[in-house]
């Protein structure tokens, strides 16, 4: 799914939202692309191929095992009760083997598929119906009391819920998609046999659906919600760091369409962030998908009261990415997975939920990737702003309101003061690391053409010659030279 961040804002084809396979439902990223149906399909291809290929792994070593114990016999006799015992007893272990690998990867979890899964999930668990909390006990008294208006077709859709619960409590050790899958079996199941049997209307359904998700998931969300054996916590630590680190970004650097200066908005913005931050509160996945919805909705409304015109797709989705920097809401992808994992799918391949909610995973998914060319700065900027060497700058005096407060524009006034300062030092600080840096590459140079110099012309040192003597010295006794002149006095 292409994220686009242009100047206009941020672009995403209302049709890449939808499942790829061209269904018509809405996609979703934790599905890579396809929408509940089509996911499901695919995986159980993906499931069944695997099976093929371990029972054809599986009968290929038992005949290799057969070969290589049958050719170490030293004749024809010796192939006697033995080794019939022998072949028995492998076969045996073979059908043990493929049965438990067939029994692991298909699809036995769905209720009413085998009676003998049934008639052990009849077993009373201790875990369910111990110390419940008053929560649960709540819900499970409003679910009793919906399902008495519908008869028998109420008393079968509580029987059949009551084994499903049974059921899963025998499966907590299987992996988190599987337990997923074995509650998407129990919506599916539990809707085609309303519609089919019951000739309950589709409207019926949905409202069914809801409390029959409502009550099975108040029980099961602390098994099922951020399990230790999936990597959600960590998930969620790191888009968590992730939108900490982008404190900085501005509503201007994503295109956002909405003036906070207008108090109306103001108040839109503040209940869109706690709606997004109180998803997290919630239990029930439709809940959950409840609190998406109304932040969407004041996100449209925030939008079109400063545009004065209703919002576009265009806009809501920089507009979204902006709030979930802003709330940085808590356990964000735990939340969406519990979503993707336990929602009816109903709600989320159609419908405004399904919409709102595949917007937010597309927000998600952008924030992960955010980078420079996303918020249209160098990327020299991009990595100053995201180590904290500095901000973008404030709004300037001059764009407040007259009714704001004057120790608010007084701190932004100072605020920028620093960072203005920051960056000067900055600059000074480069500036003397660059002049130190010439310095030492100048006084190098120098040493280096001295010693050239010095190799290329060695000094020689000779010792001192001996005193030279007079010039008369060596004519003294030559009597052809004249005698040395005399000074003479001239009186007068």
């Amino acid at each position: 799914m292409s994220l686009k961040s242009e100047r206009r804002g941020i672009h995403v084809d209302q049709s890449e939202l939808l499942c790829k396979k061209g269904c018509g439902y809405y996609g979703n990223p934790a599905w890579q692309g396809f929408c509940s149906k089509c996911w499901r399909e695919e995986y159980h291809k993906a499931r069944q191929k695997q099976i093929q290929e371990d029972w054809e792994l599986a009968e290929r070593l038992q005949r290799e095992e057969e070969e290589a114990f049958a050719s170490s016999q030293s004749g024809p006799g010796t192939q006697s009760l033995t080794f019939s015992k022998f072949e028995e007893k492998k076969t045996n272990e073979k059908t043990r083997k493929v049965t438990t690998v067939k029994k692991f990867f298909s699809a036995s979890s769905r209720v009413g598929s085998k009676k003998a899964e049934i008639q052990e999930a009849k077993a009373p668990s201790p875990s369910i119906n111990r110390q419940a909390s008053i929560e649960t006990d709540r819900v499970s008294k409003e679910f009793i009391e919906f399902l008495k208006t519908f008869h028998k077709t109420g008393q079968e859709i509580y029987k059949q819920t009551k084994m499903f619960l049974e059921t899963m409590h025998y499966k907590r050790d299987l992996s988190i998609e599987e337990q997923s899958e074995c509650t998407q079996d129990f919506y599916q199941n539990v809707a085609e046999r309303m519609q089919t049997r019951g000739k309950v209307p589709s409207e019926r359904v949905e409202k069914i659906m809801d409390q029959i998700e409502k009550y099975i998931m108040t029980r099961l969300y602390k098994y099922v919600f951020c399990p230790e054996t999936t990597d959600d916590e960590k998930k969620d630590l790191a888009i968590q760091k992730r939108i900490r680190a982008l404190h900085w970004v501005t509503p201007q650097m994503l295109c956002v369409p909405v003036n906070e200066e207008i108090s109306e908005v103001s108040d839109m913005v503040v209940k869109a962030i706690t709606d997004i931050i109180e998803m997290d509160s919630k239990r029930v996945p439709r809940d959950k998908l409840a609190c998406i919805t109304k932040c969407s909705k004041h996100i449209f409304n925030a939008i079109k009261i400063t545009k004065n015109e209703p919002a576009s797709a265009d806009d809501f989705l920089p507009t979204l990415i902006y709030i979930v920097l802003k709330g940085n809401p808590p356990r964000l992808q735990s939340n969406i997975q519990y979503i993707t994992r336990f929602c009816n799918p109903s709600r989320l391949m159609a419908g405004e939920d399904g919409y709102y909610f595949t917007n937010l995973c597309c927000a998600v998914a952008f924030i992960e990737k955010l980078d420079a060319q996303s918020l249209n700065l160098s990327q020299e900027d991009f990595d100053r702003y995201m180590s904290g060497q500095t901000s973008p700058r404030k709004q300037e005096s001059e764009n407040w309101s007259p009714d704001a407060c004057l120790g608010v524009k007084q701190m932004y006034k100072n605020l920028d003061l620093l960072s203005q300062l920051n960056e000067r030092q900055e600059r000074i600080m480069s500036e003397a690391k660059k002049l130190e840096k010439d310095l030492i590459e100048w006084t190098d140079g120098i040493a280096k053409e001295v010693q050239d110099i010095v190799e290329k012309y060695p000094l020689e040192i000779k010792p001192p010659n001996q005193s030279l003597a007079a010039i008369d010295s060596e004519n003294v006794e030559n009597d052809k030279l004249p005698p040395p002149l005399q000074p003479q006095v001239y009186a007068g």
